[in-house]
């Protein structure tokens, strides 16, 4: 059965989604604000909307992952946020999920 284009984007996004989360993590070692934030992982070519990245840096500093302060900046006031203990426990646990992950499908595709 072909799945309907709306179900195969679901999929791909839900795929998205936690792959995201690692890659902000990853990203916040050094302080960002939101649209540095985005900048650097556009250039990496990880393209992410405002509408995603905001809500997950608030998730992710309501679970205690992430730290975050207001600064002055080219005269405008910009939350910046970067990764703190618990995110750096949390990133290790994902970082060797990930990679465990990555090798099994390697194995996987190499079969198909």
């Amino acid at each position: 059965m072909v799945e309907t284009p709306e179900k195969l984007h679901r999929m791909v996004m839900e795929v998205r989604r936690g792959a995201l989360t690692l890659a902000v993590l990853l990203a916040l070692a050094e302080p960002h604000y939101g649209y540095s934030l985005r900048k650097k992982l556009a250039a990496k070519g990880l393209e992410i909307d405002e509408g995603t990245l905001y809500p997950l840096l608030r998730r992710l500093e309501e679970h205690g992952l992430l730290s975050s302060y207001w600064q002055q900046e080219e005269g405008r006031k910009r939350r910046f946020y970067q990764i703190d203990q618990g995110g750096e426990v949390a990133l290790a646990a994902m970082r060797d999920e990930w990679q465990s992950l990555d090798q099994v499908i390697g194995h996987l595709a190499e079969e198909h």
